[in-house]
């Protein structure tokens, strides 16, 4: 398990938190980047906090956290939602999809989903953490001269 796993407190989205809510199935997304400059970090996080900031204009969005790997320099987050087509709103979105834009080819994205019949908190960081961990979630060196060689300069 990564031991140096950095996350944000929860975030609310305009649901009721699912932990309160009635038990009814519900989608989790988790997000993994990893730039190739540790330059851009500190540009990540704040496009990152500023989502943060207007969650709860998410219409099917319970609620999210942010983490950090910061020995890794990856970063994400894990995500709570009504259903499949609350987080197709999300990835729609048009403050989302300029972050997008603007990080496009700048790094390595991984992401996951599934389907749980409840919240649980506990199970939903087991995951993440286990996905966290394979060998492919983390981004394979682009090798010297390439974009992932921290040497590179732009």
């Amino acid at each position: 398990m990564p031991t140096n796993l950095l996350k944000s407190a929860w975030t609310p989205g305009p649901l009721p938190h699912p932990a309160t809510a009635p038990p009814e199935p519900l989608t989790v997304t988790v997000t993994a980047f990893r730039p190739h400059r540790i330059t851009d970090l500190p540009g990540i996080h704040g496009a990152a906090r500023a989502l943060a900031a207007r969650w709860n204009e998410l219409e099917g969005a319970y609620g999210m956290w942010l983490w950090a790997l910061p020995l890794s320099r990856r970063v994400g987050s894990v995500a709570v939602w009504r259903d499949e087509a609350a987080l197709r709103d999300f990835i729609g979105w048009p403050p989302h999809a300029e972050i997008m834009r603007t990080y496009r080819g700048r790094g390595a994205l991984t992401t996951t989903a599934w389907r749980s019949e409840r919240y649980d908190r506990e199970d939903i960081w087991t995951r993440a953490r286990t996905f966290l961990e394979r060998p492919q979630c983390e981004p394979k060196p682009e090798g010297p001269g390439r974009p992932n060689d921290p040497k590179e300069t732009p």
